[in-house]
């Protein structure tokens, strides 16, 4: 029977799992669909826009011909016409003195004939007509602006759509994803000498296999890529996966997309859980900072919310010379629980908080960095069993490195209510490298990836990232993956580092 509903389960997992795949399968189709309609809208749109362009250069330049012609006409009318003018005033003039020549012929008196004559002489002499070109000046020829537009025509003929570039191919075993860098690689299955740049788009999600189209993160662009692979640094891993696509440009117009790539990019991420610690600690997501007057605030503001008897707290009897209770000095009393199902708020001198994600497997890293007048601060892992009153480090369930910059500069591994110090430069920022299953817990300068001090132990329970601090404040990184220098250092750490078992021996605090 129960072998039964196990195998029915894991056939209802299978269906439920193929239904989902089905029905995001429809959700791309839809939305390709819809793609398919809008862009067929919009590129009809430029379609008429080019052709209106087209319509609208061929009328300006046909308007322009027709003005070339008109005027040819007005210049070669003009020239006949000043021709004809003279031409009638020449022979206006010829046919008056041709009936003065002939009237002439009848005059009788010798004397009156020879004026006469002589008249005559002169005026044909100084006569337009005898002066006057019988050539025309223009021709009636407007061959040279007739047009031949067969070439044109041919041209208009082979209009067609522009030459698209083919999809690239993403290759998987190519791309690299490491210390929060993704290097994607891609190749054209075809050669194509036409191709100008690629684009590059990627988006973060917690789904594998194809991207999904609903209850997803934009698509975010890298333009103007000139070769075939692209490195993406500096990203927080804060989803299980990112998908990448590709598409090819020309000078012209950018083809299909390659088909999507998903790439694991799992990390680490977590915040820190302000329902749980220090009332002195003010706390988001990945900051905290040590605030003196918080435990009096969070109490009025907590007043008429409990139920239970009164809570008594009692007053700080000793102080710094600069009115900041000293950590190992002051003395508070209990306070209001917090609101929380899971564990009670840390109280007392446990200036706690831990963070709020689990680590039961696996390796992973975060990076803590303290404010610069930060006194006192602690960075490490705990059992979620870590009792409220307990300090980082002062327990069997707890490990972490300790910075004091208070009356004394000290810098020291701890455990168990044990101390080591470490004889190295506290670093500006501290990272934090935990192997679960390899039962390791290492500290390293993040920058220079130096090894500051590894603990080995064997995990009994989930742990915790744990941070103390007193006058002063934290911020962490996190969504980070282990870096390769320090999976490097890991494979030829071992015997060289100290470990939990070395605290055994020294004096207690």
């Amino acid at each position: 029977m129960d072998s039964q509903k196990e195998a029915l389960q894991r056939i209802i997992s299978t269906l439920a799992n193929k239904n989902d795949e089905i029905q995001n399968f429809i959700d791309t189709l839809n939305h390709t669909l819809k793609g398919v309609q809008e862009n067929s809208s919009n590129i009809l749109s430029e379609l008429d826009e080019e052709f209106d362009s087209l319509y609208s250069i061929l009328d300006e330049v046909k308007e322009s011909m027709i003005n070339c012609i008109k005027q040819e006409q007005a210049r070669k009318s003009q020239e006949l016409q000043s021709q004809i003018s003279q031409c009638n005033n020449a022979l206006e003039n010829s046919e008056e003195l041709l009936e003065f020549a002939t009237r002439s012929l009848d005059i009788k008196e010798p004397e009156e004939f020879s004026k006469a004559a002589r008249q005559i002489k002169d005026r044909v002499t100084m006569a337009s007509a005898f002066r006057l070109s019988l050539k025309p000046k223009v021709s009636d020829n407007m061959t040279h602006l007739m047009v031949d537009f067969s070439q044109e025509r041919q041209m208009l003929q082979t209009l067609k759509f522009l030459p698209v570039p083919k999809a690239p191919e993403i290759d998987p075993v190519e791309c690299l994803v490491a210390d929060n860098s993704v290097t994607v690689a891609w190749r054209m299955l075809e050669e194509d000498n036409k191709i100008d740049h690629f684009i590059l788009e990627h988006r973060k999600t917690n789904y594998d296999g194809l991207p999904r189209v609903k209850d997803e993160r934009c698509w975010e662009i890298i333009d103007n890529i000139k070769g075939t692979e692209y490195t993406l640094s500096g990203l927080k891993f804060d989803s299980k996966y990112m998908n990448f696509r590709v598409r090819a440009c020309n000078k012209a117009v950018a083809g299909e997309y390659s088909d999507p790539v998903t790439l694991e990019t799992k990390a680490l991420n977590f915040n820190l859980d302000n329902s749980s610690s220090h009332l002195n600690l003010k706390v988001e997501d990945t900051c905290v900072e040590w605030d003196p007057t918080g435990g009096k605030g969070q109490e009025s503001k907590m007043k008429g919310k409990e139920n239970k008897g009164s809570v008594h707290v009692t007053s700080l009897k000793k102080h710094t010379r600069s009115g900041t209770p000293s950590p190992k000095r002051t003395s508070v009393g209990s306070r209001p629980p917090a609101v929380r199902g899971s564990r009670d708020r840390f109280t007392g001198e446990s200036y706690t908080v831990l963070g709020d994600t689990a680590i039961e497997s696996g390796q992973h890293y975060w990076e803590v960095k303290a404010q610069k007048d930060c006194k006192s601060y602690s960075v490490g892992v705990a059992y979620k069993t870590l009792g409220k009153f307990d300090q980082l480090g002062k327990t069997n369930t707890s490990w972490c490195i300790h910075v004091n910059n208070w009356l004394q500069n000290t810098f020291a591994a701890k455990h168990n209510n044990k101390v080591k110090a470490l004889d190295v430069t506290v670093p500006e920022k501290i990272g934090v490298f935990c192997d679960f299953d390899g039962g390791q817990l290492s500290f390293y300068d993040a920058n220079s990836k130096q090894l500051l001090y590894s603990f080995k132990t064997k995990f009994t329970q989930p742990v915790l990232p744990g941070f103390m601090v007193w006058c002063g404040g934290l911020s962490l990184s996190t969504g980070m993956q282990v870096p390769s220098a320090v999976r490097t250092l890991q494979k030829s750490e071992n015997g060289m580092t100290g470990s939990a078992s070395s605290l055994n021996n020294v004096v207690t605090q």
